[in-house]
Formats: C-alpha cells, sequence, structure tokens
C-alpha cells in the first residue's frame, strides 16, 4: 500500500493538421509555456493532487475532461508533458509500467480469450515472477570445466558420468513393462520423481546451476500444465501461484467459473475476473478506468459495492475513472472532480454536494442537477427576480456586502423546491413534464412569465400532478447556493 502524490502535471498532445488548439474555459486556467502552446492541445493542467495510503479516490468529470489521461499517466501507458509523479515514496516518471507495482482495470475487461479464468488470474503473477528471475545478475562460468562434463550435459540422465548405460535403470524399465496399469495417483508421483532427478542433475552438471533449474522447472511446469492435476509437475512457485489464484476466486466467489473461458461468462462474471488478476498481484495501487460501464443497470449497482467491500477488505490505494456522479458519490472516500483538464475541487462526497466551489461542481454533482436562476441583490438581504423577491438569512449579511447592487446566480436543488400557496417569496411554474419513479416524481416545469427558463423539481410520489398544471413553488431559503456570475466561484455564507 502505498500514498500517490501528484505534482504539477500536464499533459500536451500535437495538434494535428487543421485541428484547433482546446482551451480551458475556466477562471483557475493554468497554461503551459508559450513555446508548446501553439502547437498542442493541453489535455492535463496543473493537477496537484494527493492520494492517501489506502484510500478510494474517484475521478469524475463529463467525457474529455482528461481523467482516463491522467490515470493513464500514473500507470506509465502516456509520457508526461511535465510534472511528477511519486507512488510510495518513488518517483516514477521514468520507470516503464511493469516496474510501477501497479495494477489496471480497463473498461473492456481485457481478458485473454484463450486462457481460462484460472490461468487469466495466474498470467500475471507468472509473468512477474519470470521478470524476476530474468533480471537478476547472472552467476560468473567456471573455468576449467572438462569436455567429458560437456558431453553428460547433453547425454542426460540416462547415462552415468562414464558413458555406460545405467544398468539398474534399464532393469526397472523393463520390470514396468511387465506391472499392471498403476492409478493416476501413482503415475502422477512417479513422472514427478523422475523430473526432479533430471532437475538435479542438471543443476549438478551445469555452469550456471540456479538459472538451468529454474528455466527447466518452468519449461516442464508449462509443459504439463494442461495434463490432469496429478500428471501435473509443480514447482513451489506454481504452488504459490495456485494459493493466490484460489484465495481471489474464493474473495471474488468465482471459484466455480475457473476451468470456464472468457466467452462463457456473463458482463458481471467478466468484470470480477478482470479486476481478480488485478487483486492476484498484490499491488501497491488500484487504477480502474470506468470498469462498471459496459454493465447493466442492476449489475452495476451490485457490482459497485462489491468493489467498495473488496477495497475496505484488501486497503489497497485506489483511483477509479468514472464519469457517472452517482458511482462517484457512493463509492470514494473522496472524488475529483474534473473538467477541461483540470481539478474543480477535491472533497469528500456530501462537502462537494452541500458546498459546491463553483457552478460546474454545483451542476454535475447531484441528479436531477441543480437549478439556476440569475437574480438581483439589494443589500443588506433582498434577493428579487421578476416573478418572486424573498430576504435571505442573516448569515449572508457580511460576504454579500460587496455584491450590491447586482446580479448573482442563485442556485437551488430539485430536493428543495417544494408546493405551496401563491405568494409573493414563490415561484409561479407550468408543468411541462412529469416523471413517475415509484418512491417520488420529477417534474420538468417552466416559468409562468418566462417559458424558455426551465426547472426540475422533486416532489413526493403520492402528489397527483397533470401535464400543463400551474403551480406555486417555495424555495428553502437555508438551502440556496449563490455564485459570482463573472468567475463562476461560489459564494458561501459566513
Amino acid at each position: 500500500m502505498a500514498q500517490v502524490v501528484l505534482e504539477n502535471i500536464y499533459k500536451s498532445f500535437p495538434l494535428r493538421q487543421g485541428e484547433p488548439e482546446k482551451l480551458a474555459k475556466n477562471v483557475a486556467e493554468s497554461v503551459l509555456p508559450d513555446a508548446s502552446s501553439s502547437s498542442s492541445n493541453r489535455v492535463l493542467r496543473r493537477i496537484n493532487l494527493t492520494v492517501e495510503d489506502g484510500e478510494f479516490m474517484v475521478l469524475v468529470g463529463p467525457s474529455g475532461c482528461g481523467k482516463s489521461t491522467l490515470l493513464r499517466s500514473i500507470a506509465g501507458l502516456e509520457v508526461l508533458t511535465a510534472g511528477n509523479i511519486w507512488i510510495g515514496g518513488r518517483l516514477l516518471n521514468d520507470l516503464p509500467p511493469k516496474d510501477r507495482n501497479i495494477a489496471m482495470v480497463f473498461q473492456n475487461y481485457a481478458l485473454y480469450p484463450h486462457l481460462t479464468v484460472y490461468d487469466n488470474l495466474a498470467f500475471g503473477l507468472r509473468r512477474s515472477e519470470s521478470q524476476k528471475r530474468n533480471t537478476s545478475p547472472k552467476q560468473p562460468e567456471e573455468k576449467g570445466k572438462s569436455q567429458e562434463t560437456r558431453t553428460e550435459i547433453q547425454v542426460g540422465i540416462g547415462k552415468k558420468s562414464d558413458g555406460t548405460r545405467n544398468k539398474e535403470e534399464g532393469k526397472g524399465k523393463k520390470e514396468a513393462a511387465t506391472e499392471t496399469k498403476k492409478g493416476d495417483r501413482d503415475q502422477g508421483e512417479a513422472i514427478k520423481n523422475k523430473v526432479k532427478e533430471v532437475i538435479d542433475y542438471l543443476a549438478l552438471h551445469t555452469l550456471n546451476n540456479g538459472r538451468i533449474y529454474t528455466v527447466w522447472e518452468d519449461f516442464l511446469v508449462g509443459a504439463t500444465r494442461k495434463l490432469p492435476r496429478g500428471l501435473r509437475y509443480w514447482s513451489e512457485r506454481e504452488k504459490a501461484v495456485e494459493n493466490r489464484v484460489l484465495n481471489v476466486a474464493k474473495l471474488l466467489q468465482i471459484e466455480p467459473l475457473l476451468n470456464r473461458l472468457p466467452k462463457q461468462l456473463s458482463g458481471g462474471q467478466k468484470q470480477r475476473v478482470a479486476l481478480g488478476r488485478a487483486m492476484a498481484r498484490n499491488p501497491e495501487v488500484f487504477l480502474m478506468d470506468e470498469p462498471l460501464s459496459n454493465l447493466d443497470a442492476k449489475l452495476r449497482a451490485q457490482t459497485r459495492s462489491q468493489i467498495v467491500q473488496l477495497q475496505r477488505q484488501l486497503g489497497t490505494t485506489t483511483i477509479y475513472v468514472t464519469h457517472d456522479q452517482t458511482e462517484a458519490m457512493t463509492m470514494g472516500d473522496r472524488i475529483a472532480i474534473m473538467n477541461a483538464g483540470q481539478l474543480q475541487q477535491v472533497a469528500q462526497p456530501l462537502e462537494l454536494y452541500n458546498k459546491p466551489a463553483n457552478l460546474f461542481v454545483a451542476e454535475f454533482i447531484g441528479s436531477p442537477p441543480m437549478n439556476f436562476l440569475a437574480v438581483q441583490f439589494t443589500a443588506p438581504l433582498l434577493i428579487s427576480h421578476p416573478q418572486f423577491r424573498f430576504t435571505l438569512p442573516d448569515i449572508w449579511a457580511k460576504n454579500l456586502q460587496q455584491y450590491d447592487g447586482r446580479e448573482l446566480i442563485l442556485g437551488i436543488r430539485p430536493e428543495h423546491l417544494s408546493i405551496h400557496p401563491p405568494a409573493t417569496k414563490n415561484v409561479s411554474v407550468q408543468v411541462e413534464v412529469v416523471e413517475a419513479l415509484g418512491p417520488e416524481t420529477y417534474l420538468r416545469v417552466c416559468l409562468t412569465d418566462a417559458p424558455a427558463v426551465r426547472m426540475q423539481v422533486r416532489v413526493p410520489a403520492e402528489r397527483s400532478i397533470r401535464v400543463g398544471e400551474e403551480l406555486w413553488l417555495a424555495v428553502a431559503h437555508d438551502k440556496i447556493h449563490l455564485f459570482d456570475p463573472d468567475t463562476e466561484l461560489a459564494i458561501f455564507p459566513r
């Protein structure tokens, strides 16, 4: 497990011929040096983010905001234009993906179609062990080896060191030919014993003992992998791989699926296998790029809770990318909201919902989204609109003094509007669409005197409402949000 630190991350891609440069529409926009700005699209700008050890961090934003590019940069699949990436105190900028000790779950599962579930789970473990052995320093070759030793290596265990036939072994073969057929277990033990003799012989009579031993072990493990279990050769490494695979399969409840191919699995099962393949490696960091987008709504909700439970159980630092704000709100310890390649706000889910930092966050978080109306502010606390006016609570007085006589943007969530009798402080609307969802009903309405201005309202299901009906809506004054129309930043009460 490890802390992930992103320092001043920038990423640009060269412009294709005729492609216009994309610019961030944000007050906090920060650009790269002029030398690169005229010939590239800046996809990521000044990303500074710290993901704590064991934290579940969700990157959320609209399509094209740069969240997947940021995830791929952490994985080493994209080369940074500027900035640093640290995991567990190690600077990773120049490390290839295989050396970063991370595991990534992709949107399209990325399972090997010709391998069983078991082999898909074991693939990364076997590769990582192989890479460790191949990169280990080689032992120096011993000098003075005789021609007889080289002959022994070529001849093999079928002959003694003086080149003569091993009479006892030959006699055993003749006796074995006359014996009755034994069971698979006895036959498997005999094969494994013989293989062990071969490997031990090679280890004793070769110039690079350890390397030859592991090479032959790997060869025999692979060659016998498709045989019945009793006939397979099991090295210590393969036993460790099996234990890890079985533990992960039990954790994900996919033990009955281990002998199936990916084409024999449902979407949810494939997703659990892809997740298990990442878990099997026991990495420092999990990276997940919209892993639930291919699942139906019911399965998505079920798998979502499973991922959260597994992450809590394993305690592995996780960075999860999604465009679905419902996933973000229900899964993340903290949420980082991105737009146009920049971080807009990083906070816990309820803080984002109750105290959005700017207009974009306020609109993006919440379903249905927040409603916005242009209003006029008059000191000390009067909010006025052509269709209504009301007085704000006293806690707003100090921070709104500078906005006297200016226009502000008022935000109010659908659940903070309620049906009331006509009054000066209430809003007159006409119902355009009714969406009955069972436990609650969503209304899409327009202002009576301004049909182009639309809002959404959440009302109890027992309230019967018809399309075309005129209603008066009361605003919960203690739940409103105010924004500066120039900077789009939120204005908070003291």
